[in-house]
């Protein structure tokens, strides 16, 4: 639970890291290395007094998580992975701003879109989009994960293809740590789960695939990649619950 003050505060941070995003999604094209947006993202973060929360969180060895194509989350920034025309990359992006955190995730389509990728992020932001609509207060966390399965399913009829929500990721509460409770699922049953009250603070993240739900870790100890090689999308925002509705804590400036 946060006071007015504290989300205040939270966002803040948000703005922080809606500025790296901004900064590597025009960073993001043919020819660049995630290593490269890893920069990109690290010098918009202390440039603004800020420090990046995924660096060396749990060992983790760069500020921001890149996934391309097949890789769900988690993506190690590498001068290896250079970007080429048509690959899909999810950008994870976290900052700290006076002990207070903020954490956001956009999927970026680099030069000319494959055939698919643009109706697979669609639908996953629009996942992410109703998951946000879902935090009101009164309402249950549940309702969160419905929601976001239920766009998912929906987007996926209307594209006429499957999309697989991943289960084994999801959501989190966010404050003065990156990762609290609750977890927040991205498939739920409507009406269950714990109330959702005025202050809390959640981070909305699903994650859609082209193909199967199932995923698996690579021996780097991060890297999730699916199953089945196909792609994946993955957006995020920190969000607050407000008794004027959902607050998006990491939505650019207006």
């Amino acid at each position: 639970m946060k006071t007015p003050g504290q989300v205040e505060a939270m966002r803040a941070a948000g703005l922080v890291v809606a500025d790296a995003l901004a900064a590597v999604t025009e960073a993001a094209r043919p020819g660049v290395s995630t290593a490269d947006l890893d920069e990109v993202a690290e010098g918009v973060i202390r440039e603004a007094g800020a420090v990046p929360s995924f660096l060396g969180y749990m060992g983790f060895p760069a500020s921001i998580c890149a996934s391309v194509n097949e890789q769900v989350v988690h993506g190690i920034p590498s001068r290896e992975q250079v970007l080429g025309d048509g690959d899909l990359v999810s950008v994870d992006c976290g900052a700290i701003l006076e002990g207070w955190h903020g954490d956001a995730a956009v999927t970026l389509l680099v030069g000319t879109p494959a055939a698919g990728d643009e109706d697979l992020s669609g639908a996953c932001r629009a996942a992410m989009d109703a998951g946000i609509a879902a935090l009101v207060p009164g309402g249950r966390l549940g309702d969160v994960g419905h929601a976001i399965e239920a766009e998912a399913r929906r987007r996926a009829a209307a594209d006429g293809r499957e999309y697989g929500i991943v289960a084994d990721y999801g959501g989190h509460g966010i404050g003065t740590s990156m990762h609290m409770e609750p977890f927040v699922p991205n498939l739920g049953r409507a009406g269950s789960g714990m109330r959702l009250r005025t202050g809390m603070v959640l981070a909305i993240e699903p994650m859609l695939t082209g193909g199967t739900d199932e995923t698996e870790e690579l021996e780097d100890g991060w890297t999730v990649v699916t199953a089945d090689g196909s792609r994946a999308a993955h957006w995020e925002h920190s969000v607050a619950v407000t008794d004027d509705g959902p607050r998006i804590l990491t939505a650019p400036a207006s």
